[in-house]
This record gives structure tokens, sequence and C-alpha cells, in this order.
């Protein structure tokens, strides 16, 4: 509905515009989409500048060490507490029907197909997503990134290449380290505090747990990395002005990375189940 209102200075109409829940909800609606056409727009120019031009070690060096190296005692204590978790609340119910031996392979593979890699990935999202986007969007308030433009420096290929690399190549091995320490922290609850049998726990897992589960977690962990990284230098870039918006680009980087790390992770697990299933069928009915 709109009406049409007269200034008494300049006697001229003015038309007022009165908005409804279905105008604002097609509001919505435009700005999400048009926030993921940005998005869309932002990565494809990130892998193009990723493929014509590597970027420096110096440059490399400093992302890594804030991404990996920084990273691997948030990780290990994360990894080490699922898999203590996971025990404990696994054994009761085990124990009722007779099969706490086979505690070891619940644990090991639920680790290293899912709670390790998205459990690692969110960890990772809120210390080194959040981080980024701060970083990328105090930049954008300070006009850092326009100087860079202005010196003749494409500030995606200085900026977010980098940061991409760091996230795909060390969140895979991150993931590993956390795979690591929840089967070890699992283990010793289990075996040491809940007194299961060490030789059949350890032979259950061996037989329930392999390569392939393991390799299965490790890629999801490429495609976990990209999205962090992605989505956390995109919100940076973004950024509104002031305190107030650097604040907000932190909080959507860790909200929309995480939704990204839920929605990749389900997408995967169905193409991976099917790729499985379509080569192996005689196994499908033993899970």
């Amino acid at each position: 509905m709109s009406s049409a209102h007269v200034s008494p200075s300049t006697q001229i109409p003015v038309l007022i515009l009165e908005t409804t829940p279905i105008h604002r909800v097609g509001q919505r609606v435009y700005d999400s989409v048009a926030e993921i056409g940005s998005l869309t727009e932002f990565s494809a120019i990130t892998v193009s500048w990723l493929v014509r031009r590597w970027p420096r070690w110096s440059v490399l060096i400093p992302s890594f060490y804030a991404i990996g190296v920084s990273s691997v005692p948030v990780v290990a204590v994360t990894g080490t507490f699922i898999g203590m978790v996971l025990a404990v609340q696994a054994h009761t119910q085990f124990a009722m029907m007779g099969l706490e031996t086979r505690l070891g392979s619940v644990i090991n593979i639920s680790l290293v197909k899912e709670l390790g890699p998205v459990l690692a990935a969110t960890m990772l999202a809120g210390r080194v997503g959040s981080s980024m986007a701060a970083e990328l969007g105090t930049m954008r308030v300070t006009e850092q990134i326009d100087a860079l433009s202005a010196l003749g420096t494409n500030p995606i290929s200085y900026l977010v290449v980098p940061r991409l690399l760091a996230c795909v190549l060390l969140i895979p091995l991150l993931t590993l380290m956390a795979d690591f320490m929840g089967v070890i922290g699992g283990a010793v609850v289990s075996t040491q505090f809940l007194r299961v049998d060490s030789y059949h726990y350890w032979y259950h897992s061996r037989q329930y747990v392999g390569g392939l589960d393991i390799f299965a977690g490790v890629l999801k962990s490429y495609f976990f990395g990209a999205a962090i990284a992605l989505v956390s230098c995109h919100r940076g870039f973004h950024s509104k002005a002031g305190a107030e918006g650097v604040g907000k680009a932190a909080t959507e980087a860790f909200v929309f990375s995480f939704i990204a790390i839920l929605a990749i992770d389900f997408v995967i697990g169905i193409l991976w189940n099917t790729v499985y299933y379509g080569i192996w069928p005689d196994t499908a009915g033993l899970l």
C-alpha cells in the first residue's frame, strides 16, 4: 500500500511506502540470493587467482603458522574429549546388551568418519574463521584493502589466496590430529576406567575401521577448509564500517561457516554412500 504525502515547505508530493510482512519476506529472500551470488563470485575470483599466480612463501608461512600450528592445542584437546565423552556415553548401553567389547569399533568409526572432521572444523571455524573475518574486516574499515588496490596489488590474491591454501592444506592434517587424540582418549577411558578388555577393544576396532573410513573423514575436511576460508574472507571483505560491523562480520563468519560445514557433510555423506555401495553392493546389508 502507498499514500501520497505533501511536504508543507516544498508542496511536492512524497510517496510513502508501507511495508507488509510479504514485502519483508521478499526482501529477505532477495538479500539471501544476492548474498549467495556475491559469495559465488568471490569464490570464483579467488580460485582464478589461485590458478593464475601462486603466492610467495613470505606470505604463505605466516598464514600456515596462524591457521595450522597455533590450532594444534585446541584441536588436540577437542579430539581427546570427543573420544572420552563417546566412551562414557556409549558404555552403559553396550554393557546392557553384553557388547562392551565392541565399544572400540563404534567410538573409532564415529570419530574418523563424522565427529572428528565435523567438530574439528567447527572449532577451527570459531577460532580461525572469526579471526580472519575480523582481521580483513578491520583492514576494510581502515581502508587498507583500498590502499592495496591503489598500489597495484590485487587484494584477493594477496590476502585471500594464502588463507585459502592454508585452510585447505592444513585442516586435513588437524583433522587427523583430532582423530588420533580421540582414539587415544576413548581407548584410555574404555580400558583403564571402564574396564573393557584391551585386546577385544582393539580387535573389533581393527575389524570395523578401515582405511576408507579414515579417507572419507579426511576428504570432507578439504571441503570444510575451503568453506571456512571462503566464507570468512568474504564476510571480512564485505564488513560494514565501525566496530559493530567488524564484530558482526566475525559472528556471521562462524555462523555461516558452521552451516556450510553441516551442509557439505550431508551432501558428501550421501555421495560417498552412493559411490561406495555402487562399487561394493554386497556390503550394504552389513551396516
